[in-house]
């Protein structure tokens, strides 16, 4: 590299100053973008569950990611690569279902969060509502979110399945009325003969034995194997090809880009969307925030992130641009750790990682066979699934006014198979139960606004 280049890059991202060195920033944010790479072909698959055409949606995955990465490093100049989250696409499949809305009024409503989260970081309230939060509850989030994944995983992989499965409809029927009565039980274990149900639960052991071996790209090089050993036993089709020009059918975004209905989404009865996505969304970024900041020595004495405001905007930057595109709520990825713990600590890494992810523009045939593959991809939700549970062991069990609020967050994103529910029960909770034993000086004024907005979820919003 030419010497006028090295020094300039040197300068302008603080390399030197930052213990690190060139050879080293491209190391993190290879590191970096092997870890996530499963995002290009596990988000368009789950947004597939809600109407995503998947071609389009795979390379707005790829160029939300382009352009966040390439924002954060010039920026904000920090080690944190962006990229749709999990759990919010997940939301946006799954959680929405019963709402019955198109794909199109989910995008406005990615693009309504994003407006409000660049607004809040702006004036500086998003991280006052994110602190004013207890650890307890919001551990409490990403347990019930990886819990929430692994049940999508289980399902879909057939490893569990509907309790109905193969029953006649006349057996659920309400004697004398056309409608169906609810089962006994819920589910019950699949069919664990079916290859396919084999071939996922292989997958997921292969991801937990790469990880625990800390393999750089377990969940991917995972899912890869899983799918060439599908092929081998008659699953699945091999690419059609390994190169395609991108931005050409069917390869283009027309049919998502600009096609979002923000209007549609500006109604009372959308309100618990909106306010979901908004504490998904923060509440992601302040724990990435936190936890890569940790690793990579950029929090202060007090463990705040130092000069938290710059990641923040491009995370709400992101969200607006990925709502734009056609897709899910962006944002800083934990996985950025990955490379941090490689050495590095400038953002000149996180541009590493954009550039990485936009060569694979050009080898989205070589990507296509696994999104259809559901025993190869699934199991990447289980293996995420299982690396958010950790934060269990961070919620303070013997105090029930925080344990109380925290199951309810967990069991009610499980077990009523929405994110919405938890974090909308747990947040209006935390406070009741707080002001019933006289623990006020717990709750802030923060948390009260934030239970007032989740209690406008119950009162006047459609809970599902």
């Amino acid at each position: 590299m030419p010497a006028g280049l090295t020094d300039f890059l040197n300068r302008y991202f603080a390399i030197a100053e930052r213990g690190s060195s060139l050879r080293t920033e491209f190391l993190g944010g290879a590191t970096t973008f092997m870890t996530m790479a499963y995002i290009i072909v596990v988000n368009p698959a789950i947004l597939s569950f809600a109407g995503f055409p998947i071609e389009p949606s795979t390379v707005a995955t790829i160029v939300t990611a382009v352009f966040g990465c390439l924002l954060m490093g010039f920026y904000a100049n920090r080690p944190l690569a962006v990229a749709p989250y999990m759990g919010e696409n997940a939301f946006i499949a799954f959680g929405l279902s019963a709402m019955a809305l198109g794909w199109e009024t989910r995008l406005g409503a990615v693009f309504v969060s994003g407006i409000a989260f660049l607004l809040l970081s702006l004036m500086k309230i998003r991280p006052f509502l994110a602190n004013s939060i207890s650890p307890s509850m919001k551990h409490s989030f990403a347990c019930g979110i990886g819990l929430f994944l692994t049940l999508i995983g289980l399902y879909e992989t057939g490893i569990i399945t509907s309790s109905v499965k193969g029953m006649p409809a006349s057996v659920l029927l309400v004697p004398g009325t056309g409608l169906l009565r609810a089962p006994d039980v819920p589910l019950k274990l699949g069919n664990l003969h079916e290859p396919q149900v084999l071939l996922a639960i292989f997958g997921f052991l292969l991801i937990v034995c790469l990880l625990y071996r800390r393999v750089k790209g377990a969940i991917l090089i995972g899912m890869f194997a899983t799918a060439v050993v599908g092929y081998i036993f008659g699953f699945g089709q091999a690419p059609e090809a390994i190169f395609a020009m991108p931005f050409s059918p069917p390869y283009d975004l027309s049919p998502l880009a600009f096609k979002l209905d923000i209007l549609g989404v500006l109604t009372l009865k959308h309100l618990p969307i909106l306010l979901t996505l908004f504490l998904m969304g923060f509440l992601d970024t302040l724990g990435t925030l936190v936890g890569v900041g940790a690793a990579g020595n950029m929090l202060d004495k007090e463990g705040n992130f130092i000069d938290v405001e710059k990641p923040m905007v491009v995370d709400a930057v992101s969200c607006i641009f990925s709502s734009v595109v056609g897709s899910s709520t962006s944002g800083a990825f934990i996985e950025s750790a990955a490379g941090v713990r490689e050495g590095a600590r400038t953002g000149l890494a996180t541009i590493f990682t954009g550039l990485l992810f936009a060569c694979c523009l050009f080898f989205i045939p070589l990507l296509a066979p696994m999104q259809k593959l559901t025993f190869a991809y699934a199991p990447a939700l289980m293996a995420v699934g299982l690396l958010m549970l950790g934060s269990i062991t961070k919620i303070d069990m013997d105090d029930l006014t925080e344990a109380t609020p925290a199951l309810a967050t967990i069991a009610m994103m499980i077990f009523s198979y929405n994110i919405a529910n938890g974090l909308t029960a747990g947040l209006v909770l935390y406070t009741v139960i707080k002001i019933g034993t006289g623990r006020f000086k717990d709750i802030n004024s923060g948390s009260v606004i934030l239970s007032l907005m989740c209690l406008t979820y119950f009162l006047f919003g459609i809970p599902h």
